[in-house]
């Protein structure tokens, strides 16, 4: 097989991706709607600020989060990994300070909300289905098949 019909069959197997943004989008904002659903202090202002929500809390953990995660991996190692805990945790305070209609209060708040978001993505990770198209799932599932 050639270089170039390698390279289609590569772009038959990946979603365009505006595919990939928009499915990722959406999982936010189901976990974000979770969040909103659990968490006792957890609310929004109605769809349209839990999109923008969702669409904040995406940029921030494709951008500002690996940096974070970066820079305190020396500290994540003294700790076991529980600074990054704390890194998540950042990523829905800062969401939260952009998005005006979306609103999570106090800190044992924002704790259980982001081990929610850390179990909606466990279960993510291990249940098949459109959301295997971003991130670290993608990557998963291209190195089994």
């Amino acid at each position: 097989m050639t270089t170039q019909g390698h390279t289609r069959v590569q772009s038959r197997k990946q979603a365009p991706l505006t595919t990939r943004i928009l499915v990722s989008w959406l999982v936010n904002a189901v976990m974000l709607a979770v969040v909103v659903a659990v968490v006792p202090r957890a609310h929004d202002n109605g769809l349209g600020s839990l999109l923008l929500a969702a669409a904040v809390f995406g940029v921030l953990n494709t951008f500002l989060k690996p940096a974070l995660r970066f820079v305190t991996a020396p500290l994540a190692l003294l700790t076991f990994g529980v600074t990054w805990f704390f890194v998540s945790l950042l990523m829905l305070v800062l969401t939260q300070h952009i998005v005006g209609g979306f609103h999570i209060g106090g800190f044992w708040n924002f704790a259980l909300a982001t081990a929610i978001v850390w179990a909606v993505n466990l279960i993510l990770d291990l249940t098949p289905g459109p959301w295997q198209l971003t991130g670290s799932r993608r990557r998963r599932q291209h190195r089994a098949a």
